[in-house]
């Protein structure tokens, strides 16, 4: 597997990528050729884990903490 970090840009209508060309000869990539590209995105990890929790903040801590205890023991 060949890791690389790069910027879309836009072509056209579409929105496109560039391969660096140490990575092109690393994965010995022709033109033309059908190659599968995996996308991941640096996601922001404390907003997502926050985001989970919508809902919860509006309610007073200590009764958070009450459900929680609640839950952990009625277990």
């Amino acid at each position: 597997m060949i890791e690389c970090e790069t910027i879309t840009r836009k072509w056209g209508n579409s929105v496109g990528i560039t391969l660096p060309k140490e990575v092109i000869k690393a994965g010995n990539i022709k033109e033309h050729e059908k190659i599968r590209i995996l996308i991941l995105r640096k996601n922001n990890t404390l907003k997502k884990t926050f985001g989970m929790l919508k809902g919860k903040w509006n309610k007073p801590t200590q009764r958070i903490k009450d459900e929680i205890r609640a839950e952990l023991y009625n277990d």
